[in-house]
């Protein structure tokens, strides 16, 4: 089962999200302890944007940390228009992308862990559904970029489909069919993984070497 890793309830979502912005707003207006609620309110989410994005591992914190910094010195420009999760979420992704730009032009020194394992760290251990939410990152690793994306969005952080193409910068129905193919493939590998005699790791794939992508169906 994987649905102990998707997001709470709509009503839940909603009422954090706005409770988020509203801090935003008031952290715009020189509120300190509105910033420090709003980072709170929103500091798990983008560290798992981030390690699901496939960031390298050792620099999850200091992009997430990044992100919050290029956040806090742009609200003034924040007018709630969107949810600050969603415009937040904006800013991690541009903050992984640079940080792929810049790997991509100086040489690699050492070999990193997978990123699976940050995400691993950042899930609450000790609660049910913990090994629900490592089995779902293993087989989110076979998913395409895009399509791991949209389903990330949507299933995990828990944004609506239309955040997410506003996200993503594609259509709605981009987002949808993205998420939909990820579901097939998902519940495929689930049920080959069930089958008698499967083989742990056949079939591995390649891991993450490039920025996501932001329009390819």
């Amino acid at each position: 089962m994987i649905t102990s890793a998707l997001p709470a309830s709509r009503t839940q979502r909603v009422s954090a999200d706005a409770s988020a912005t509203a801090w935003a707003l008031a952290a715009r207006s020189g509120d300190p302890d509105a910033a420090e609620r709003f980072v709170r309110a929103l500091h798990s989410d983008v560290l798992r944007y981030v390690a699901y994005l496939g960031a390298d591992p050792q620099n999850i914190d200091d992009l997430t940390q990044d992100t919050f910094v290029r956040a806090l010195d742009s609200l003034h420009r924040f007018e709630g228009r969107a949810s600050a999760r969603t415009w937040l979420l904006s800013i991690a992704r541009c903050a992984v992308i640079d940080s792929f730009r810049r790997a991509a032009v100086r040489p690699r020194t050492a070999d990193t862990h997978d990123w699976q394992s940050v995400v691993e760290w950042a899930q609450p251990h000790g609660l049910p559904g913990f090994d629900d939410g490592i089995a779902l990152l293993d087989l989110l690793e076979a998913l395409p970029d895009e399509r791991r994306e949209a389903f990330v969005l949507t299933q995990v952080v828990g944004l609506s489909y239309e955040e997410a193409a506003r996200l993503c910068g594609c259509p709605l129905g981009t987002v949808r069919s993205r998420v939909a193919r990820a579901r097939m493939t998902l519940m495929r590998l689930l049920d080959e993984a069930d089958r008698p005699g499967a083989e742990t790791g056949a079939g591995e794939p390649a891991r993450r070497t490039t920025a996501p992508a932001a329009t390819a169906a």
